[in-house]
């Protein structure tokens, strides 16, 4: 029976109005607070006027987050789920907007950062969470402060930094599907001016979807990574902290589940596939290919503090990042050669920040410069036997790629704020950004079947291209009390233009434009009851040009005359995005949390271009935008027993719900305003709970984490390819998990 999850919002809404009401009659502890950097000063986490969430390692734990992905319900209108095809690359959504394509010259549109490095891919972002002190969300386009490729908002992840005190803990994990995890650290002082810090992780567990035929299981983990810290201070008024980290990453690939039939490149019947059923985590793959992912990603980053005086810091980060991955994708999920893959990227980036910050009386200042530069290459091999088919006597098919793009970013910003009064404030900052993307590729293709080799070779190079943009941003906030703070803001956001990475024909080659977001947002942050209960609330509404989209369809080859797949990407729209936002927690008796997330987003086009849809005029925009739900929504609960001297005994759970979103830009049949269903998710609930026991000293604790306890089959992801074979294919969310985690802290 489907959830009525219109009756389960109601009681939650019920049950959070409850709770405040019961808040005001008895004496609970406060709530908690955060001190945030997401303006690049040290700030309480209520007093940022601008939409931003903020966990902590207790609240990572209370949400059951143990990697990237697993913010997902917890931040209003955040979609975040693992990457198609790949284990190590993540899909990240903010407000309606995103980059779900992991291809090396597609560039994200929110940005990951840690320890204040900005991270170029989406591949090597799924990461462990391994000794961090918070993560922070900002939601909204972060050009003033952030820049590049912050369109829908920003990341920061933060990690722990080793100091005078000694510290250490441990965790043992074993769960379902044979999973097994280690991880820990130990930091503290080698001297009164020097400290060192280590970490580590060692991460496995058995696929949870299983090739029957094969006897080969996929989306599962094999991961392990180590980072070293090092925090030198000569004087109080100097910092130096020095990091190093390594990951590797050796999985199965992430496979997905065909959502209709494949045909030949010439249209014919190739293979028909079931489009309807339940999921039950069962794949047909390719055999003869490893069908794996790997991953090898590491760094180094040097962060130098100087506080000139009491009013002025000088800040550098400097850092250097390499990425290497090999993936065989399947992308039509099927045992036959119609969309195998092998994608081999050499990525390394290099980037230099200087930034000068004075906190003087009623004036804040953070100003700076940013230089990037990153280089890609890439090889590529597309496995098409079975899509050529029985018309050209069933020949074998393969076409390989290699490109190579470098992108040099250099950006100038300046961010200040003004206590008018002591209630008044105003805000306003500016960024120019520079961007300069060389690209080269070649494309060859072999056959035993001359036909097909008429035309082998494809191949452009140094084609060179350079886009500025200059992003304001302004706020006003209003201090209404001491506990409650009212603002607005108004702010741009740029993602930079590029190249085609799957051009494959003459003309698909064409750069396309920047993309820009213009935001304006209002908010109220609230502490209430004494300081017993918090509420957030946000209004938006964005203005999205110009939005790179890929169009797929098909062409004729020149050299062979024969069909081709075209995947061409242009600025083909522009969207309209408005929505609210409520956070709340509240604390109505001594040991007792109540939490709740709610976003609701209207995601809608006002134009998109397509020539293939010419019943419509050559516009689609009726289409729903991807990873758009109306609602997003997370209630969450804990109570905590002090057993004296046999410790603490915490019981939580949360339950978060998505209301149905579509999967693919591409989301109906070409030329049609009939939708695909497979390419849907219908709205869901999950529900997972845990309980903890940790010892009265606060060193040992033991838990047990319960996972989507009821068993709910939901797509996460979906690809659109239908010009080459039919291809659709989707990708499911993990099954029910338990875990027992073992700690020890110190």
């Amino acid at each position: 029976m489907k959830t009525n999850w219109k009756l389960l919002l109601l009681a939650g809404a019920a049950w959070t109005v409850s709770a405040g009401l019961a808040a005001a009659q008895d004496t609970g502890s406060e709530v908690d607070e955060l001190v945030v950097t997401a303006r690049r000063t040290s700030e309480n986490l209520q007093e940022v006027p601008a939409a931003v969430s903020a966990f902590s390692e207790a609240a990572l734990d209370r949400i059951q987050a143990t990697d990237t992905t697993g913010l997902q319900g917890a931040v209003p209108n955040l979609n975040i789920v693992q990457g198609r095809g790949s284990s190590n690359a993540t899909n990240i959504y903010i407000r309606g907007v995103g980059q779900p394509d992991a291809l090396q010259t597609f560039d994200p549109a929110v940005g990951v950062y840690v320890d204040d490095v900005y991270y170029s891919r989406i591949r090597g972002t799924n990461l462990d969470l391994l000794d961090l002190e918070r993560i922070e969300v900002l939601r909204g386009p972060q050009g003033t402060l952030y820049g590049k490729n912050t369109i829908g908002g920003a990341l920061k992840f933060v990690s722990r930094k080793p100091g005078q005190d000694f510290r250490a803990n441990a965790q043992l994990a074993v769960g379902s599907y044979n999973q097994m995890e280690a991880k820990g650290g130990v930091s503290g002082p080698v001297s009164d001016t020097l400290a060192l810090g280590i970490s580590g992780i060692v991460s496995k567990r058995d696929g949870y979807v299983h090739d029957t035929v094969l006897n080969r299981d996929y989306n599962d983990k094999n991961s392990w990574g180590v980072r070293g810290a090092l925090a030198f201070t000569p004087s109080d008024a100097l910092r130096v902290d020095v990091s190093v980290d390594y990951n590797k990453d050796d999985a199965g690939l992430n496979v997905g589940k065909p959502v209709n039939s494949l045909v030949t490149l010439f249209g014919g019947p190739l293979l028909t596939l079931p489009t309807d059923g339940n999921y039950d985590y069962l794949a047909r793959t390719t055999p003869g290919l490893p069908n794996s992912t790997k991953l090898e990603h590491w760094g180094t980053s040097a962060q130098v503090s100087w506080n000139i005086n009491d009013a002025l810091t000088l800040k550098s980060i400097t850092a250097y990042r390499e990425l290497k991955t090999d993936d065989f994708i399947d992308i039509d999920a099927t045992q036959l050669e119609v969309g195998d893959v092998f994608v081999g990227v050499d990525q390394d980036q290099v980037s230099q920040e200087l930034q000068l910050a004075y906190e003087g009386g009623p004036v804040t200042v953070v100003g700076g410069l940013f230089w990037m530069k990153e280089n890609i290459t890439s090889h590529q091999e597309a496995y098409a036997d079975d899509l050529v088919g029985p018309v050209l006597g069933n020949p074998t098919f393969l076409r390989t790629i290699d490109d190579d793009l470098t992108t040099k970013s250099w950006a100038a910003y300046v961010n200040a704020s003004w206590a008018i009064t002591d209630k008044l404030s105003l805000s306003a900052g500016l960024r120019y950004t520079e961007e300069e993307k060389t690209y080269s590729r070649s494309t060859s293709t072999f056959s035993n079947n001359p036909l097909l080799v008429a035309d082998p070779a494809f191949a452009f190079t140094g084609l060179n291209k350079t886009w500025d943009d200059v992003s304001p941003m302004v706020s006003v906030d209003y201090k209404l009390t001491d506990d409650v703070l009212l603002y607005v803001r108004g702010a741009k956001g740029f993602k930079s233009g590029g190249f085609n990475g799957r051009a494959n024909n003459p003309g698909e080659q064409a750069p396309y434009d920047p993309e820009t977001l213009t935001s304006y947002e209002a908010g109220m942050k609230g502490r209430f009851l004494d300081g017993k209960a918090m509420l957030n609330l946000t209004v938006f509404t964005n203005d999205y040009q110009d939005f790179q989209a890929r169009v797929s369809g098909t062409v004729t080859d020149p050299g062979t005359g024969l069909p081709s797949p075209e995947l061409t990407v242009i600025n083909a729209a522009s969207l309209k995005l408005n929505g609210f936002e409520v956070e709340a927690s509240i604390r109505p008796i001594d040991g007792l949390l109540l939490d709740a997330q709610v976003g609701y987003l209207t995601a809608e086009y006002e134009g998109f271009k397509d020539v293939r849809f010419t019943s419509t005029g050559g516009n689609r925009d009726f289409q729903d935008p991807a990873f758009s739900p109306k609602w997003t929504v997370r209630y969450g609960a804990q109570y905590s027993w002090n057993l004296g001297a046999a410790g603490d005994l915490t019981l939580g759970g949360q339950a978060r719900f998505r209301s149905e979103q579509a999967l693919a830009v591409d989301n109906t049949f070409t030329n049609s305003r009939t939708r695909i269903s497979g390419l849907y998710q219908d709205d869901y609930w999950l529900f997972d709970a845990r309980i903890v026991w940790t010892a009265a000293d606060g060193h040992f604790n033991v838990g047990l984490y319960g996972q989507n306890l009821s068993d709910e089959a939901y797509k996460t992801d979906g690809q659109e390819f239908s010009s080459v074979g039919g291809i659709r294919t989707v990708y499911y969310g993990a099954p029910s998990t338990v875990t027992l985690r073992l700690g020890y802290k110190y």
